[in-house]
């Protein structure tokens, strides 16, 4: 009987492993189109644009009393240092290996690695950010020209509320992963004054989104790109958002120049809309201003090379300006053709210590653990004061040599060509905003305080 049993249910199975492979062997081409629906289409052509980002950070763990072990065992003392790591995601925006993720995914990374859909992970380097849009460009760091998958931009402003959106990333570091929403909103604002939700002009979605997605691609049904992931509204359950399309691309206008990229200055801002490139603006005084080149201007070519987006004019400009030759820009102004001719310079033969010096009439020098010690201060990421031109207002409200600026405008800037790039976009006699560090030494220690002034901007 029980082998009987077991005969029966061996039929059985063998029947259903055939009906199985049967119904699968006759699926047809139009049960296959019914899976594959506009959100598999577009998760297909988007996902291979789609990357991974893991980040390495040393930091140099400080206690109150380094300031004394240095002085007591000088550079035989080594401050403890801790690595962290992090995870987030990125997007391909340009074949030669261009990603673009959040910059609170890379900010303060000293290494970062790029893994691709296929697998293959590389390192990457940070060219540019724009803190005020949390958006950083990294490029592939690659030993041979390889081609790599760009993902496609939408429109700018080319949303439908409540639209089908998908989210793209790398949640909790579990690789290339998908969620679906609608779009809940366009334009997403603070709901009021000093609300906590600090947010201005991010698209909502109830997508779900995680540590993790940072950076990532939120996509419509055509595959096309139309925000970054950023954040998730912690108060509120299934609430996500995204930096708008048109925001990436303007934050990409200001990333993506000579300035940023290779310290050339140029001077002219490019803007890229359906294809089109021309200059969004054009800075007074710059070798872009004194060669003709206007506001509203079509750029066409680049020494007589085709450019069709913003990394290929660059590209151009960039590689033009190594060889110290002038640069010849075709360009369309109000329909007509004109040719002009520029040549970049290095900013640092501009913007340095003595342009600061003529602006303000102080003498900066980034602060190093060398000046530091000279001076008797504590270090920390500043600039300080080594002389004040005599009868100048900032000797009339008290700065003396040994003193910091550890901030200009509200803004920590990272370099004198920062801190002098501030400066040239002040006009003369307008005014201008230094955070100052006064420190005193007593003994071992250091007493410490901050102050806010106000400097009038010379010449």
């Amino acid at each position: 009987m029980k082998s009987k049993l077991l005969t029966a249910v061996a039929i059985i199975a063998a029947s259903c492993a055939f009906y199985s492979e049967s119904v699968i062997a006759n699926s047809t081409d139009a049960d296959i189109q019914i899976r594959r629906d506009a959100t598999v289409q577009a998760i297909e052509r988007a996902m291979p644009s789609v990357v991974n980002i893991s980040t390495e950070t040393v930091v140099e763990q400080r206690n109150p009393f380094d300031s004394i072990w240095e002085d007591f065992f000088g550079r035989y003392y080594g401050r403890q240092k801790d690595i962290r790591y992090s995870l987030g995601s990125g997007v391909i925006v340009n074949e030669e290996g261009y990603v673009l993720t959040n910059l609170h995914v890379v900010q303060r990374a000293t290494k970062i690695w790029v893994s691709l859909s296929d697998g293959k992970k590389l390192e990457a380097e940070t060219i540019a950010s724009l803190s005020s849009s949390d958006i950083a460009l990294l490029k592939l760091k690659t030993e041979n020209k390889e081609k790599f998958v760009p993902i496609h931009f939408a429109a700018q402003d080319d949303l439908f509320l409540g639209e089908t959106v998908i989210a793209l990333g790398n949640p909790f570091g579990l690789g290339g992963s998908v969620s679906k929403g609608i779009l809940s909103s366009k334009n997403r604002r603070p709901l009021a004054e000093d609300s906590d939700l600090d947010i201005q002009d991010w698209l909502q979605i109830d997508a779900a989104i995680n540590p993790g997605n940072s950076g990532g691609p939120l996509i419509n049904l055509n595959g096309d790109l139309i925000g970054l992931n950023v954040a998730i509204y912690r108060q509120g359950d299934g609430i996500g958002f995204a930096i708008p399309i048109k925001a990436v691309s303007e934050a990409l206008s200001h990333i993506l120049t000579p300035e940023n990229v290779s310290q050339l200055w140029f001077g002219g801002i490019l803007e890229e809309k359906q294809g089109i490139l021309s200059f969004k603006s054009v800075e007074a005084g710059s070798p872009a201003a004194q060669s003709g080149i206007q506001a509203e201007d079509v750029l066409l070519q680049i020494n007589k090379t085709d450019v069709t987006d913003l990394f290929s004019a660059n590209n151009l400009i960039v590689q033009s300006s190594a060889k110290s030759k002038p640069i010849t820009l075709s360009l369309k102004r109000n329909g007509k053709p004109l040719t002009v001719s520029t040549k970049l310079v290095p900013q640092s033969e501009y913007f340095n210590e003595d342009y600061i010096y003529q602006r303000l009439g102080i003498k900066v020098e980034k602060l190093t653990k060398e000046t530091a010690e000279a001076l008797g201060v504590q270090m920390m990421n500043a600039f300080a004061i080594m002389e004040i031109e005599s009868g100048t207002q900032a000797e009339k409200v008290g700065l003396r040599p040994g003193m910091l600026i550890y901030g200009i405008e509200g803004t920590q800037a990272s370099s004198v060509l920062d801190f002098a790039r501030t400066l040239y976009l002040k006009p003369k006699d307008s005014k201008v905003r230094l955070n100052i560090n006064i420190q005193r030494r007593t003994g071992n220690f250091i007493e410490s305080r901050n102050a806010e002034i106000e400097l009038p901007v010379l010449k």
